[in-house]
């Protein structure tokens, strides 16, 4: 539904589409689906301007046939407009987030998309690049930590009640994959450790896992809820460890890759809860950083 203007208008929210908050994570609601509806069709074939995108990245996905749009929604739980990409028409889902204070077109930028270009193209694969608000949550050093990790739910929230009804609209395939490099590895495990109801994949390219960096000391529930190597090792509640023994999980890391001991280490508490994954620890002496993980794009996906 749209208003004037072309802004969208958030639907009323069904209560009766909700599952009951968990008591580990009860400050997130579960995703509904009836919430915001895109003013593009599935179809729609959108060209817009390359966001400083390389010469050469842009003539390649400009001379392809791969669907590419761009949205800019005004979002209800960040009170600000969100922007995003959108590649490819069908396949499985998969859900990008930026690098430490990246932006939504840094796939593109970077030549990701145009490593994944050929299954994209073959609707084996949809990619959906959300903008993330890492220097308004954990790099925002300007207010308290405590108002950092409450503007992460809040976008936490944005992702669950705005974004995903968005793609579950154009693209009703049942697998939902999350990725991420370095920081985006986070965000990537985070939310699907959070979410394992939504999420089926995660794969994370040199991720670092845990946020106390970026708390100045301070650490309440809300912290502990968002950093895995401390939440998971204490997870007991089945409801969580049976889907992530089915969720599909990557590691991916490099033996000179700065990233690589926490790694291993969070490869070990999964390990300690029997939790299947792939920790792919390449020895090329490959370093954090975007040639390492064009080619794990090329092998993940």
């Amino acid at each position: 539904m749209t208003e004037a203007g072309g802004r969208l208008a958030l639907l009323p929210r069904d209560s009766s589409l909700e599952r009951p908050r968990s008591r580990h994570f009860g400050h997130v609601d579960v995703p509904r689906d009836n919430v915001i509806f895109p003013t593009l069709r599935p179809d729609a074939r959108h060209r817009v301007r390359y966001f400083g995108c390389a010469a050469d990245v842009a003539a390649d996905v400009c001379r392809s046939s791969m669907n590419r749009e761009y949205h800019k929604v005004y979002s209800q739980e960040l009170h600000r407009d969100m922007e995003a990409l959108v590649f490819g028409h069908a396949g499985t889902r998969l859900l990008v987030f930026p690098t430490s204070m990246g932006r939504f077109f840094e796939y593109e930028d970077r030549g990701v998309i145009g490593v994944l270009a050929p299954k994209i193209e073959r609707g084996e694969l949809q990619v959906f690049c959300p903008d993330a608000v890492d220097t308004e949550s954990w790099y925002n050093k300007g207010v308290h930590p405590h108002v950092r990790v409450l503007r992460h739910l809040q976008y936490e929230r944005y992702l669950l009640h705005e974004f995903l009804p968005f793609v579950r609209w154009k693209n009703q395939t049942p697998q939902l994959a999350v990725t991420g490099c370095s920081f985006g590895g986070y965000h990537a495990v985070n939310f699907a450790l959070k979410h394992p109801d939504v999420v089926t994949h995660c794969v994370s390219m040199s991720g670092a896992f845990d946020i106390h960096q970026f708390l100045d000391g301070y650490y309440d529930n809300d912290c502990y809820f968002n950093n895995p190597p401390d939440f998971l090792p204490n997870m007991s509640d089945d409801w969580f460890l049976s889907r992530y023994r089915q969720m599909k999980i990557v590691l991916g890391s490099a033996d000179w890759d700065i990233c690589l001991d926490q790694n291993i280490k969070f490869s070990a508490i999964l390990n300690g809860k029997g939790i299947p994954h792939w920790l792919d620890v390449w020895g090329d002496n490959s370093k954090h950083d975007w040639p390492l993980w064009l080619r794990m794009a090329g092998k993940y996906f």
